[in-house]
């Protein structure tokens, strides 16, 4: 019997208010027939719901595999001959394709050709969402300004005149760095202007032009007094803003008011890590901001100093060419969506026996269906100039996962009457099947496939899982410095260039997830482009700015060309070296600071998740340095705690305490948000619970995944 909150579609139930969202809001305008959707959505389903089942079993069969060998190694040396020789018995490794690059077509320059920032944000909110989306452009006087990239943050409300005058030479040190003039610096330049195709900068009475003309991309205004000059440097665009009546123009020998510099040019919009969607309400909420974001007019209202805001999509911005007539330039940055995992069930829909569906393959559905409005055209706005929709895919585990995730993309487009290969794939290289096998995961999404993207706390969620019966495993923060992130980091990039991805396809690298420390990003983070990799995360669109200099520091296509003619080495024994402990062990203190770090961590990002359905935000660490956090950080710490608990490295009367002692502390950090519940002294709220049962189920549940326990706790 069918409930009064579900409704039925070719023998499909559908929860009502998801139902109304595709039939009222989705559909229309697509050209997709109500009664052929629904009845190919249940075709689909009814064909891939059991495939799916029967890759998550082949993982449980894998994992106990795996556990059964370290259990009959037990008291001996790890041998990584050995531990290979296992995984290709079992069929955990396959064997690595024959040389091949990948057929992707019809990729945004975005992806494929140019290399920037890229941004990640939940879908579940509005303001953020088009905030990341409008983040193609950034300023870089306010991100020199209003951080601490110059060596400390701002102080006081007022204007800084000193703290200005320091920014305005930065911005003219970039400049020379980026666009220098053939003598002199841009630092003395007293006007610009466009003469013969040319830009041609005035400094006491003399005429210079670019070391390299051909950087100079085009303007607007009058060309003798010029609104804004355009530069193109590695791929990668930006302005110098003039106007002599603006407070910082006014007192800048040029008149220069600003920099503007092309930031984010990807933005991945996630329905997964990020957000806390746990019932189909939840789900048309991210759903409905997609859609917004596809057909263009998304919009958010907010308050702001006792005034209510509107915040809309950007327009695209217009210049005069250099090379003669006009040109455009894309005001935001390319969007992507990221699905759930294939190990997620919903009972969104529900097949005609009553069986949850797989939740990834509704995602796939309709978020493809609503860039169906993009593909279209029809709206006031472009998404993907070259008619794709770009579709994350996480936490997939080797290849026949990837060539499942393929098949799933190939039956939507034939639901929705779209042409083949409109759907693409980026694959997050976050879980041990697929880093040991990328290349054969490579080769089976080779036709769709647009990025290939580390994450270092998923994947080490699922190293420690996956030799959970091993023994117990280094400090957390000793991890990132071991042997086999440096092979799972370096593979990535070699592998992915092998497989010929640059030009093609991004590469790319993981979170920056500290927003605060924008001066440690700049020092830090231009190991990425240095890496190969031609994208890599930021938690900000005033990150997006500031990385950007990173891409003209590094010229990354240059960089590729360079590692594609290095020796080809082969780290899958380092690869598959897992962190063990060893020696003498911890110490009591070592012992009980990495229990309340991580236990720290984890319910400072759990009652948030749980009491407030809040997926991502920056959370106060143990040492109140505000850090990034999403699914994946729990799954890390969790994981290391089950890990020490099994092999007696703590015990749970030790972790409930380290627990009720850090809620406290918790308590404490968020003392000033008014709708926070407080877990001390009951330490009986659902968000506690949640945070005992990701650690005390750990070594149990599915690869170590947290969805689970939150959203039942949710």
């Amino acid at each position: 019997m069918i409930g009064v909150n579900r409704i039925e579609r070719a023998g499909l139930q559908i929860e009502a208010g998801l139902a109304a969202f595709i039939e009222n809001e989705a559909l229309p305008g697509t050209g997709v027939d109500e009664q052929a959707f629904w009845t190919g959505f249940a075709d689909l389903l009814a064909r891939l719901a059991p495939r799916n089942a029967e890759l998550l079993a082949r993982r449980d069969t894998l994992q106990a595999a795996i556990d059964d060998w370290y259990q009959g190694e037990a008291g001996k040396p790890f041998d990584v001959a050995a531990h290979r020789d296992m995984l290709v018995k079992i069929g955990y490794l396959t064997p690595v394709p024959q040389p091949f690059v990948i057929t992707t077509s019809g990729v945004d320059a975005e992806l494929s050709q140019i290399a920037g920032p890229q941004l990640v944000v939940p879908a579940s909110n509005a303001r953020y969402a088009l905030n990341a989306a409008n983040a193609r452009w950034g300023s870089l006087y306010d991100a020199l300004y209003g951080t601490d990239a110059l060596g400390s943050p701002p102080a006081g409300q007022g204007y800084d005149a000193a703290r200005g005058a320091a920014v305005i030479a930065r911005g003219r040190q970039f400049l020379d760095e980026a666009a220098p003039l053939a003598t002199g610096s841009h630092a003395a330049v007293e006007g610009y202007r466009v003469k013969g195709g040319q830009l041609v900068a005035l400094a006491q009475g003399t005429e210079q032009l670019l070391a390299d003309p051909k950087l100079f991309a085009g303007w607007r205004g009058d060309s003798q007094s010029p609104e804004a000059i355009l530069l193109k440097h590695h791929g990668l665009h930006f302005e110098i803003s003039i106007d002599r009546s603006s407070r910082i123009g006014a007192g800048d020998a040029a008149g220069v008011a600003d920099i503007l510099v092309e930031a984010a040019l990807s933005t991945i919009v996630d329905v997964e890590d990020s957000v806390a969607a746990v019932d189909a309400a939840d789900k048309v909420v991210v759903y409905r901001n997609w859609l917004g974001l596809m057909r263009g007019d998304l919009t958010a209202h907010f308050d702001k100093g006792g005034s209510v805001e509107t915040r809309t999509l950007l327009a695209d911005r217009s210049y005069n060419s250099a090379a003669g007539g006009s040109l455009e330039l894309p005001g935001r940055a390319l969007m992507l969506v990221r699905n759930v995992g294939h190990h997620m069930l919903t009972g969104m829909v529900t097949l005609p026996d009553g069986q949850m569906v797989p939740e990834t393959m509704i995602d796939a559905v309709v978020t493809a269906l609503c860039a169906m409005h993009d593909l279209a055209g029809s709206g006031p706005l472009r998404n993907s100039r070259t008619g794709s929709v770009y579709i994350v895919k996480p936490k997939l585990h080797g290849p026949q996962e990837a060539a499942f995730a393929c098949e799933l993309f190939a039956g939507v487009e034939a639901m929705l009457g779209l042409r083949p290969d409109t759907l693409k794939i980026g694959v997050m290289d976050e879980e041990r099947r697929t880093s040991a096998n990328l290349a054969a995961v490579i080769h089976a999404a080779r036709q769709r496939l647009v990025f290939i993207n580390t994450g270092f706390l998923d994947r080490t969620g699922d190293e420690i899982h996956t030799m959970m019966a091993g023994g117990p495993v280094i400090a957390k923060n000793e991890i990132k410095g071991s042997g086999w992130i440096a092979a799972y980091e370096a593979r990535n990039v070699g592998v992915g260039l092998a497989c010929g991805l640059s030009g093609r396809a991004q590469i790319g690298k993981g979170m920056w997830a500290a927003p605060d420390r924008m001066a440690d990003m700049l020092a830090q983070k231009v190991s990425h482009p240095l890496a190969g990799a031609n994208t890599a995360w930021v938690p900000s669109p005033t990150a997006a700015t500031l990385h950007a200099l990173h891409y003209h520091q590094v010229d990354v296509a240059a960089r590729q060309a360079e590692l594609a003619k290095a020796p080809v080495t082969d780290d899958l024994d380092r690869l598959l070296t897992p962190p063990f402990a060893s020696g003498a062990g911890f110490t009591g203190a070592e012992i009980l600071a990495e229990l309340e770090n991580n236990c720290q961590g984890i319910l400072g990002y759990v009652v948030r998740w749980v009491d407030q359905g809040v997926g991502c935000s920056k959370v106060p660490d143990i040492h109140d340095i505000g850090l990034m956090e999403d699914r994946a950080t729990l799954r890390i710490s969790s994981q290391h705690i089950a890990n020490w608990l099994k092999h007696g490295l703590t015990s749970k009367a030790e972790v409930e305490a380290v627990l009720q002692k850090m809620a406290t502390v918790v308590d404490q950090q968020n003392a000033a948000d008014p709708a926070y519940v407080a877990m001390a002294p009951g330490f009986d709220g659902p968000a506690f619970a949640a945070a005992r049962e990701l650690i005390f189920s750990g070594t149990d549940v599915a690869n170590g995944y947290t969805e689970f326990a939150l959203t039942r706790w949710r």
